[in-house]
């Protein structure tokens, strides 16, 4: 799957839920899917290095949301491939 169209995933966005991220870093494309088990796994195309990438999760899950990217906190994960985001109100 290529990089989601704004608010594709719109239907998950409820103040107080939760996302949890598999995250690959510095992928050839851009992409985010959910798994069976509801986690979502996001392939970015920039480096693990400085929070470059957990701010590019950020703004792809804020983009595929339909949300502003400012909603979304970090819970876990900030130096991990795993993440758990939360959107707030």
């Amino acid at each position: 799957m290529s990089s989601p169209t704004k608010g594709q995933w719109s239907a998950h966005a409820l103040p107080g839920a939760t996302f949890a991220m598999h995250v690959t870093p510095r992928a050839r494309s851009i992409s985010l899917t959910q798994t069976p088990e509801g986690t979502f796994k996001a392939s970015v195309t920039a480096p693990p290095e400085d929070g470059r990438a957990t701010a590019a999760v950020a703004e792809l899950l804020a983009h595929a949301l339909g949300v502003a990217k400012t909603r979304l906190t970090l819970l876990q994960g900030a130096t991990s491939r795993r993440k758990l985001f939360r959107l707030d109100e």
